[in-house]
């Protein structure tokens, strides 16, 4: 058997995060709000997960708003109080990014942000696909001490980005895990039997479906969307994100 690559499941909330673990992951992306492309837990789930999920890596992400990466001191200081609670929680990794205005990687506070999660794990999420040069960002995270970077190769469709995917592999050399977001598989990253290894899969796999609730108000809703958006819920398929986790290691 060739090249395995790690597979972690982005999840929303504690139910996904065990149903991700049961179905195979060996690491959870743990988030709030994924509609907002994802929040910081807060510390009752940063707890739960602590506790419930066993068999794969939980990391969580800091991050206190939607939006950019460009953050406020007030917002920055909110994070490292993050960061303070995710390893209080027990948890062994988390997920952040910061940029300057520029686009380039805010390498102080990223470096500070390392050295706060001291024994954690670090990622640097999708703030990466938001630089100019991303060879430039790879070697600053690099720099950083950052153990892996999640990217689609800049662009909305990871498989319109393999091209720059495989450069990152190549340019990586060991010194930092590319953790490639969307459902590939080793075929696609190595199509002509190179030897690429040091990539990881990262994707999503929950469906959104109705909830249990029997009585339903049509007329008052929490968010900006109306219809039956407060009574859904996203569920995982364990059999079928089983079936996608195996597919994505090539097995």
């Amino acid at each position: 058997m060739g090249f395995v690559p790690k597979i972690e499941i982005c999840v929303e909330g504690i139910d996904e995060a065990v149903l991700a673990a049961e179905a195979g992951a060996d690491r959870v992306e743990l988030c709030t709000a994924l509609s907002e492309g994802g929040l910081t837990a807060s510390p009752g789930l940063l707890r739960e997960a602590a506790a419930r999920v066993k068999t794969a890596q939980v990391m969580a992400i800091v991050r206190p708003r939607k939006g950019d990466f460009l953050y406020s001191d007030a917002e920055y200081a909110v994070m490292l109080g993050d960061v303070a609670a995710i390893r209080e929680a027990g948890l062994p990794g988390m997920v952040c990014g910061c940029l300057n205005a520029d686009g380039t990687i805010d390498e102080p506070r990223m470096s500070e942000l390392v050295k706060a999660a001291g024994p954690m794990d670090v990622t640097c999420h999708r703030a990466f696909d938001m630089t100019p040069d991303a060879f430039e960002a790879l070697d600053a995270l690099i720099r950083c001490g950052v153990s892996r970077v999640l990217t689609s190769g800049q662009k909305a469709d990871a498989r319109d980005g393999l091209e720059l995917l495989r450069g990152l592999i190549r340019h990586a050399a060991g010194r930092i895990e590319i953790l490639v977001c969307g459902q590939l598989s080793p075929s696609e990253i190595d199509p002509h039997d190179e030897g690429l290894t040091g990539y990881e899969f990262h994707f999503a796999d929950a469906t959104v479906e109705p909830g249990p609730m029997e009585y339903r108000n049509p007329d008052v809703f929490m968010g900006t969307d109306d219809g039956d958006a407060e009574y859904e819920r996203r569920v995982i398929d364990v059999t079928r994100l089983t079936a996608k986790i195996k597919e994505s290691r090539g097995l």
